[in-house]
């Protein structure tokens, strides 16, 4: 890298600390040929020269206010150097002058840059102090190598860092092969060139899930050497074999496999030893709260020193936070699976309507247990009327899904056992239900009684407590809210009467019902979701009716929101011809009450 200073680049000071850095705006960093890096007392960037710009590739307001150790400092793996062993971070604090030679730096693009640098006591003004830190590329001769091929002995420290960060990366996430991933890369290379992963499953059948190697400076997958692996034998001795019943965790070598081997399990291992070239290696189970769950290796292979006995109680430590990060895993794919298989089971078939298409769809909030409260429903009512309903529970979680099912299976029984009572008249019975008997906190739900007049045009009649409106898009591409027949939502126990609201859908139009969650976004306003969705609407007023749900949900959905999406969409058929007779479906009413008319 050149420490010239790239054309159109200024020192510019940080947002904030103008008064600070005021006296470093005089030209003096533009000055410096080297790239020059100026830090308050505290560390924190206060102005960097345009050569410090262009050699870490970052630009100033990347670098304004940022703590320069954090956001810079690295060993050569990476990974961040521990505060207390940052000479750097110290000469800063202490008002030192220091220096050093072939560190480690992050540049914006992620990649890492090994320079020398200088640090000096600077004040930016009267009473006022601070550092200034100078960068530049080291001379060849100035670069030096001290590992040999071997691995620098960890310290106290380091392994409490090592421990600790292991901690953090396991315990964030619920996704049992990311947490393998982390841990690969926490060990690899920083204690081995090698991980392996061998994982029994729930039916004790052993999977060698994961391999990698440390190759040209990053860490790359061996799927040549992953797969099922034979079972565990009772009785070996064998340390990999040990390892999976759950005895201590041992070294091994490629020594250890030589001879006739005991098993299955052993073959795979010499296998193993002699395609990766490693020469030492460490085993250790990884258990959760109940069972052996399955088995690390971490081998070396380009570094010469072998592991020790001395290495196995860390070994052990990282084990046991990965056992408790892949029993928490198991546990949420345990409740993913059920919760998935209980909304398999919640969300109905949807009827079959002469010339009417009707479908719907069901995204699950992305971070929760793939239920929710959102749901959808249709339903005959009698010869000539069906239902159409969607609801939203609050909650998107296992409870908010037996909520729903409560909640739909009380309205179905509602509206079926009295076929001709008006929308309104089965919320209101519905919303007393949900006050005395049903385990919900609070809820919306529109409820639709959809009818095919003499005049073969479908209409529909609908309540809306507290659910937001449903949409008709025309085949012209005009759309429009329904928003009469509005009320308020279920559960709050105020009393007030529930309106209906009718209206006749035209030739091959398109209604929508769907939930909060296919528009709402915490940074913008419901209005605007609402807008953004009816203009997406109106452009697929064409487009087959599946198409138009998939697409909403592709377009419309924000990209910030955390909840569950239903919808249920239906299109009219092409006009008819010469009207036919009435029939007893022309009635979109009813008696205005749940009782028998």
């Amino acid at each position: 890298m050149d420490d010239v200073a790239a054309p159109g680049r200024e020192s510019v000071p940080l947002p904030g600390h103008q008064a600070r850095s005021g006296a470093l705006l005089d030209g003096t960093l533009e000055n410096l040929r080297a790239s020059a890096i100026a830090v308050d007392d505290d560390g924190l960037v206060v102005a960097a020269n345009s050569a410090a710009q262009s050699l870490l590739g970052r630009e100033a307001s990347e670098l304004a206010g940022q703590d320069f150790h954090d956001l810079l400092h690295r060993d050569r793996y990476g990974h961040s150097v521990p505060r207390t062993r940052c000479p750097m971070r110290k000469a800063i604090l202490t008002g030192d002058t220091r220096h050093g030679d072939a560190e480690w730096f992050a540049c914006g693009d992620g990649t890492l840059v090994q320079l020398s640098w200088l640090v000096t006591p600077y004040s930016p003004g009267p009473g006022r102090a601070g550092a200034l830190a100078m960068l530049y590329e080291p001379r060849p001769g100035d670069v030096r190598h001290t590992d040999g091929g071997h691995s620098t002995p960890l310290t106290e420290l380091d392994r409490l860092s090592l421990l600790a960060e292991t901690t953090t990366q396991l315990t964030s996430t619920l996704d049992a092969d990311e947490a393998l991933h982390r841990l690969a890369s926490l060990t690899v290379p920083r204690l081995a060139d090698w991980a392996v992963f061998d994982l029994l499953t729930e039916r004790d059948e052993v999977r060698r899930v994961l391999v990698t190697e440390h190759k040209d400076g990053i860490l790359v997958e061996r799927d040549d050497l992953q797969g099922p692996m034979p079972p565990v034998p009772a009785e070996s001795p064998m340390p990999l074999s040990r390892a999976l019943r759950g005895a201590a965790s041992s070294l091994a070598g490629p020594a250890t496999y030589q001879g006739p081997p005991d098993s299955g399990i052993a073959v795979e291992q010499q296998r193993l030893f002699t395609a990766t070239g490693m020469h030492s290696a460490v085993i250790a189970p990884i258990r959760g709260l109940r069972d052996v769950l399955g088995a690390l290796t971490l081998g070396r292979a380009q570094r010469h020193d072998a592991f020790t006995p001395a290495d196995l109680p860390l070994l052990e430590d990282l084990t046991r936070r990965a056992g408790l990060a892949l029993d928490n895993a198991r546990l949420y794919q345990r409740q993913r699976k059920v919760a998935e298989t209980m909304q398999r089971h919640l969300l109905p078939q949807l009827p079959v309507l002469p010339g009417l298409e009707m479908t719907a769809r069901y995204v699950p909030a992305p971070d929760a247990s793939s239920v929710g409260g959102d749901w959808y429903d249709a339903f005959a009512l009698a010869a000539h009327a069906h239902a159409l309903a969607i609801g939203d529970v609050v909650g998107h979680d296992l409870d908010a899904a037996a909520g729903m099912a409560q909640i739909r299976n009380m309205l179905r029984a509602f509206a079926w056992s009295h076929p001709e009572a008006a929308p309104s008249a089965v919320v209101t019975r519905l919303d007393d239900a949900v006050m005395h008997i049903a385990e919900v906190p609070m809820a919306t739900v529109i409820l639709a009684r959809l009818t095919l007049g003499s005049d073969t045009l479908w209409r529909v009649r609908w309540t809306n407590a507290g659910h937001p409106p449903p949409l008709l898009i025309t085949h012209d591409g005009q759309a429009r809210y329904l928003d009469e027949a509005h009320g308020i939502l279920l559960g709050t126990g105020v009393t007030r009467p529930r309106p209906d609201a009718v209206t006749v859908l035209p030739p091959r139009a398109t209604l929508l019902l769907y939930t909060d969650g296919l528009v709402e976004s915490p940074h913008h306003s419901i209005d605007h979701g609402l807008d953004r969705l009816r203009r997406h609407a109106a452009s697929l007023a064409h487009r087959p009716l599946g198409s138009v749900c998939d697409l909403l949900l592709d377009q419309v959905r924000p990209s910030d929101n955390d909840d569950d999406v239903a919808m249920i969409a239906l299109r009219t058929p092409p006009p008819a011809g010469p009207a036919r007779p009435a029939r007893e479906a022309d009635r979109v009413g009813g008696t205005g009450d749940c009782r028998s008319s």
